[in-house]
C-alpha cells in the first residue's frame, strides 16, 4: 500500500493480550490487512510480556474499519481470565491510540475514537477513552485507568467513578475492559540492565519517578518528565529491564534517556546492555546533535536483543518506502 502526501494518515497502535498463541496474533493481523487502504508496518511479539503491539497506517475510515474488526477477533480468540504476563494489563485489546500522521487534525482523531468507542461498546466491552479523547481528566493518565489491572475490575464496577464512556457498566469476565483515544507519538523504549534482579530495575524506575517529581527544573527533572518507567524481568533475554513510555519525543530523545538511565544504572553498580524498541519509532526521536541515526542505534545497541531494521522500524522509513 502506498500514500501520497496528501492523504489524511493515521497511525494505530493496539496492544493486545496475546504473546504465545500464533493463531491469535496471525489472525488479529489479517483482519487488519483485510482491509483497502492499510498498511501494517509492524507486529512486535512479546513473549515474557504475553502481549503483541501491532503498528499500522491508513487513512481514517479504513483505520476504524481495520480495528474494529481487529477487536472482534480479539474478544472472539482471547480470553483474560487465563491470561498471565509481565506486562500490566486490563483488557485483550488493552489499549487502542490513534495518532494524527498526515493532513489531520487531534480534534478529528478524537473523533474517530469516539465513534470507534460506540461500536466497541456495543459488542459489550466496556471501553474508557483515555488521553486527548479523555471527557474526565484523571482518566487522561493510562496508568490511572489500569490501575489493579485485569484482576481489580469487579471492584471498579461498584463504583459510579468508573462507569465506562462507552458499553456495559459491568464486568466483561472474557475481554475485561479497554482503554481507547487519541494522543501524540509515544515511544515504548526498553533498557536493558547486566543484571537479572528485577529489584535493581524497579528501584532504577521508582528514581526516575522520584527525580521527576521534583520538577526542580533541573537537566534530569527536565528529561523525566516525559518518562514513564517500571522495572521487570525478561525471562526471552535474561535480563532485567527499566521499561519505559517516553511521551514527549522533543522533550525527551531516546539516546538522552537511554545516557541518563545509563548513569543511574552505574548508583546500583550495574551496567546497561543495550536497548529494545517496541514498536516503530519516528525519526526524529532518534536525533542526536552530533550522532547520526546509524551512530545513535549503535550507541544505544537497538540490535542487542532482538533485530532493529532502520527500514522497518524508523516509521518514515517504512510507510514511504
Amino acid at each position: 500500500m502506498k500514500f501520497n502526501a496528501s492523504d489524511q494518515l493515521i497511525e494505530c497502535v493496539p496492544n493486545f493480550s496475546e504473546g504465545k498463541n500464533k493463531h491469535t496474533i496471525d489472525a488479529i493481523a489479517n483482519a487488519i490487512q483485510a482491509i483497502p487502504s492499510i498498511k501494517l508496518l509492524n507486529v512486535d511479539i512479546g513473549i515474557d510480556a504475553n502481549r503483541t503491539v501491532f503498528t499500522y497506517v491508513g487513512k481514517p475510515e479504513a483505520i476504524l474499519e481495520a480495528t474494529y474488526n481487529a477487536i472482534v477477533v480479539a474478544q472472539e480468540k482471547i480470553d483474560m481470565r487465563h491470561h498471565k504476563g509481565e506486562h500490566p494489563r486490563m483488557g485483550a485489546c488493552d489499549v487502542c491510540p490513534f495518532v494524527p500522521l498526515q493532513n489531520i487534525s487531534m480534534q478529528e482523531v478524537i473523533s474517530l475514537t469516539e465513534k470507534l468507542g460506540e461500536q466497541i461498546g456495543a459488542l459489550g466491552i466496556p471501553v474508557y477513552l483515555y488521553e486527548q479523547s479523555a471527557k474526565i481528566n484523571e482518566r487522561k493518565n493510562l496508568s490511572f485507568i489500569r490501575k489493579g489491572e485485569y484482576e481489580a475490575i469487579p471492584e471498579k464496577m461498584k463504583s459510579e467513578k468508573w462507569k465506562p464512556d462507552f458499553g456495559p457498566f459491568s464486568f466483561n469476565k472474557k475481554f475485561g475492559m479497554i482503554a481507547l483515544g487519541a494522543r501524540n507519538f509515544l515511544v515504548a523504549y526498553n533498557i536493558n540492565l547486566n543484571t537479572k534482579d528485577v529489584n535493581i530495575a524497579q528501584a532504577i524506575a521508582k528514581q526516575i519517578r522520584t527525580i521527576r517529581e521534583k520538577k526542580d527544573n533541573s537537566y534530569l527533572s527536565n528529561l523525566f518528565q516525559s518518562v514513564k518507567a517500571i522495572g521487570w524481568y525478561m525471562d526471552e533475554f535474561s535480563c532485567a529491564q527499566v521499561s519505559t513510555n517516553i511521551i514527549d519525543i522533543e522533550n525527551s530523545k531516546v539516546c538522552e534517556v537511554f545516557d541518563a538511565i545509563s548513569e543511574l544504572a552505574k548508583e546500583f553498580d550495574v551496567r546497561t546492555n543495550g536497548s529494545e524498541l517496541i514498536g516503530l519509532i519516528p525519526k526524529a526521536a532518534l536525533a542526536h546533535p552530533t550522532l547520526s541515526i546509524d551512530e545513535v542505534i549503535q550507541h544505544i545497541g537497538l540490535n542487542a536483543v532482538k533485530p532493529f531494521d532502520k527500514e522497518k522500524n524508523i516509521i518514515e522509513y517504512n510507510l514511504f518506502k
